[in-house]
């Protein structure tokens, strides 16, 4: 991604948190027109970013919607591989929210089609968390989870020290934020984490509301995912396949 590009996603975002919603759609719609042809997952992405502007607005969106899943399904259609079940669900969702309902429900039959791949978990975990009883259940759960020697940090320091280390030896972790650390706050530790590397997987975990202003900031400056404490392993395994989902789609 360009310079010029970033900057035209940081507008677009920029509009979007201050409910700029006309100026939003506008930058949302032009960015996913320039993204069509070379990346159809980021562009329909961008649709959908552009219908939330417009259901903000009290406006039909359906149409930024219905791109959306064209695109999602061109990508199914396109792949020869467990992605494309992630296509056509994406698409089902898409035609689904759109009110064609037989074209969601036949999208989405063709994606049980296609098996579930047996894969072994390599991506290493951080967990960037203060409490010790909290950083003992989520390794609980992650080894449930199949992921083996998380590595933990109690501040916000230190875990950006050790999350540049795993980013600058190509091993791609998987970031388990703590929103309030001792010394940062976990949207000022994902922001600098994320511009380290704009596709890093972080994973917000909190006691705010998703609605909350710090937590609307961290998403709005591309967090993956977010859980709300007290958290279930069913939750965290949700956080977990999304983040790994995403990884998988940047590397396209």
């Amino acid at each position: 991604m360009t310079d010029g590009q970033k900057q035209d996603y940081e507008i677009a975002f920029t509009h979007l948190t201050n409910n700029q919603n006309i100026s939003a759609y506008n930058q949302f719609i032009n960015l996913a027109q320039a993204q069509k042809k070379s990346n159809k997952i980021r562009a329909a992405i961008l649709y959908l970013l552009a219908a939330e502007c417009k259901t903000r607005q009290g406006k039909d969106n359906s149409n930024e919607i219905l791109e959306a899943g064209k695109l999602f399904l061109e990508y199914g259609k396109k792949e020869n591989s467990y992605n494309s079940k992630g296509g056509y669900l994406c698409a089902s969702r898409c035609f689904l929210k759109a009110g064609q309902y037989d074209e969601a429900k036949k999208l989405f039959n063709k994606a049980k089609e296609i098996p579930i791949p047996q894969i072994q978990i390599t991506r290493p975990v951080v967990i960037i968390e203060d409490s010790e009883a909290m950083v003992l259940k989520i390794k609980s759960y992650l080894e449930k989870l199949g992921y083996k020697n998380p590595q933990s940090f109690q501040t916000g320091t230190d875990g950006i020290k050790g999350c540049k280390k795993l980013i600058s030896e190509s091993k791609n972790p998987i970031v388990l934020l703590d929103m309030g650390l001792p010394d940062i706050d976990g949207d000022v530790v994902a922001s600098k984490l994320l511009a380290e590397r704009t596709d890093l997987q972080i994973v917000l975990i909190t006691a705010d509301e998703k609605t909350s202003k710090r937590a609307h900031k961290a998403i709005s400056n591309g967090v993956t995912a977010f859980i709300q404490k007290p958290f279930t392993i069913e939750e965290l395994k949700s956080a977990l396949d999304l983040a790994e989902k995403d990884f998988v789609i940047s590397q396209q």
